[in-house]
């Protein structure tokens, strides 16, 4: 037993116990989402290696716990038939998590399930001095935290008004949230606060007439803590409307928390101690640069 690299075992997602020689293996799941049939070998392997029952942890991954060190390599086995891994722990980044997004809720601003498939092709389990948590939600109604993550992401739209197909309805101006559209029917006057829009929406979805139009974008968090320490995520960019941006300005955050970050320190506390002026310059350069 003493030869056992637990610190490499956890990197691939096998965690220890309490209980000697048995750890609970955290699964690769993007998005939240894992096929029916896949599913179904979670449950076998669960039965087979386990104690018979799983954990949903609070990113959206499965854990199996109970696992025996010679079963390790055995599970691994079992997991890659059916098309999945073992997750990644430890000082990288982590699964990406999302909410269902436009394909599915009415809510929805982005192809939330899409993106995520991204994020875990381009950046799951990339080396960094600590673990960092890419989240996306889909609208302003915010099921995954955005500011949770430390890097999170957003789904917002940004309206403009057609003045001749608008009828002054004033459904707009009821579902408005940030109160910045006001419609005087008899006098058919519209007014809207651009400088003060949030960006939900709201307005596009519900007018019957199409008066309102919107051009999705990316509304992007960083820092955000909730753990030992807590710390909601800062915006420090306008909302982003090309997925090759949005890219941009996270390998250019993965690069910075490269550069910067100290092992064990979590990216909001770089940020406090570095500064986030270098953050925000540092990534308006990279658009910048185009």
């Amino acid at each position: 037993m003493a030869n056992v690299d637990y610190k490499e075992l956890k990197k691939g997602g096998f965690m220890k116990q309490v209980d000697k020689d048995r750890f609970s293996l955290r699964l690769r799941i993007v998005g939240g989402q894992i096929k029916a049939e896949q599913l179904a070998k979670v449950n076998e392997i669960a039965q087979k290696y386990g104690a018979g029952y799983i954990h949903l942890t609070s990113r959206q991954s499965i854990e199996i716990p109970y696992i025996k060190l010679q079963d390790i390599d055995a599970v691994k086995e079992e997991l890659a038939k059916a098309g999945l891994q073992p997750g990644a722990c430890g000082p990288r980044v982590r699964t990406i998590t999302a909410c269902q997004g436009a394909v599915i809720c009415p809510s929805g601003l982005i192809n939330t399930t899409e993106l995520a498939r991204e994020f875990d092709e381009r950046y799951y389990a990339r080396e960094l001095p600590h673990k960092f948590k890419l989240g996306i939600t889909g609208c302003r109604n915010n099921c995954l935290k955005a500011e949770e993550n430390d890097l999170g992401v957003k789904g917002g739209m940004m309206p403009s008004w057609v003045k001749d197909k608008c009828i002054y309805c004033g459904l707009c101006q009821a579902v408005c949230p940030a109160k910045v559209i006001e419609v005087k029917k008899q006098e058919k006057e519209l007014t809207f606060n651009e400088k003060d829009c949030i960006y939900c929406g709201k307005c596009v979805k519900v007018c019957p007439t199409s008066a309102w139009e919107g051009k999705g974008g990316f509304i992007v968090y960083f820092g955000g803590l909730f753990g030992n320490r807590i710390a909601v995520g800062k915006q420090l960019l306008p909302i982003i409307f090309s997925k090759e941006d949005l890219h941009k300005v996270i390998e250019a955050t993965l690069a910075f928390f490269e550069e910067y970050g100290k092992p064990g320190e979590r990216f909001g506390n770089t940020l406090d101690r570095v500064g986030w002026d270098l953050l925000k310059n540092r990534l308006e350069e990279v658009l910048k640069a185009g």
